[in-house]
């Protein structure tokens, strides 16, 4: 959970920036894969996704440190979970993001208080600029290469193994890595270094694979898939890393999966989730065969509150026009 922020406020009140979030069991999904699906539900946290959990932990430790800004650079759900923490803790943030991110992200991040600097046309350059803005007293929170990330997110594996659930793999999404780190850390932590993790990737955000192929971290051109949210054209150092010492397997799916498998979640589970998101669950649709050894399979629902329904249904008129074109 989240800490105290008496040390470095002046004042005793406790600030709960992330919540245990339900593990549930999707009979729909069950049936759908032939597997046993256990659901991680991190859409449920208060900022929207996973996010909060490392960069909460991240906040708060920059803040006993002394920090009186925090600068971050995201596609979304990083900055607006910096935004979030900083408005709890009562320290100004400024996120940097790229030309690509939705107006509905940037909404959310002012929302919460969060100055917005739109800046390149991908994450890289818009990290670029949130780097250069670092100055005495600022702290920049990255939005998944950071350990202290990582051992927060690990606290999700923590709660499932609180929960008695030992899954024979976990499916989950990769975009610049820090969730497999974090999941990675607490599968390892909690006795499980034998479970393997499937990581997840559109065509078009898909570094992890590419690299995986490669035998070393590749760094993409450009992200030409819509799930921006996966869109950083190298994965870190650690992710990659971790990949040779601990069971990791490869998928990529298609926008047009990850599109079908979101809105099929939102009526079979009334929770909205972006492709970012969806392209886990649209592993089960497709009864991927990276999939056939396992039995029971826990599946992080990372969230995302970026998307919207119109967004998506405007998605799902495209791929079908573009079906018929």
């Amino acid at each position: 959970m989240g800490g105290y922020t008496g040390d470095f406020l002046g004042n005793a009140q406790a600030v709960m920036l992330h919540i245990e979030t339900p593990l549930l069991e999707s009979r729909s999904l069950s049936r759908l894969s032939g597997k046993t699906i256990w659901l991680k539900m991190e859409a449920a946290q208060p900022p929207g996704s996973f996010k909060i959990r490392g960069i909460g932990l991240a906040c708060e430790e920059y803040a006993r440190r002394g920090a009186t800004r925090f600068i971050s650079s995201s596609g979304g759900n990083a900055g607006i979970a910096v935004a979030y923490a900083g408005r709890h803790l009562r320290i100004p943030v400024t996120v940097v993001v790229p030309e690509t991110t939705s107006e509905h992200a940037k909404t959310l991040i002012r929302l919460e208080n969060g100055e917005v600097i739109v800046h390149g046309a991908s994450w890289q350059e818009a990290n670029a600029l949130a780097q250069s803005m670092i100055g005495e007293q600022a702290a920049f929170i990255h939005p998944f290469d950071d350990p202290l990330l990582w051992r927060g997110h690990a606290s999700m594996i923590d709660e499932v193994t609180c929960a008695g659930v030992k899954p024979d793999a976990v499916v989950l999404s990769v975009g610049g890595g820090g969730l497999l780190c974090g999941v990675v850390e607490g599968l390892r932590c909690n006795g499980m270094e034998n479970v393997p993790v499937v990581a997840v990737e559109t065509a078009g955000a898909d570094s992890f694979a590419q690299s995986l192929a490669a035998g070393h971290r590749i760094t993409l051109a450009g992200i030409t898939s819509i799930a921006t949210s996966l869109g950083a054209r190298q994965v870190c150092e650690q992710a990659f890393r971790w990949s040779t010492v601990h069971p990791v397997k490869s998928a990529v799916v298609s926008d047009e999966a990850s599109v079908f498998a979101c809105k099929h979640f939102l009526d079979e589970h009334r929770v909205l989730v972006e492709p970012a998101c969806g392209a886990s669950l649209a592993l089960l649709h497709e009864r991927s065969a990276v999939l056939e050894s396992f039995g029971t399979l826990l599946v992080i629902v990372c969230g995302g509150a970026t998307a919207t329904m119109d967004q998506l249904q405007a998605w799902s008129t495209r791929f079908v026009r573009d079906r018929h074109s």
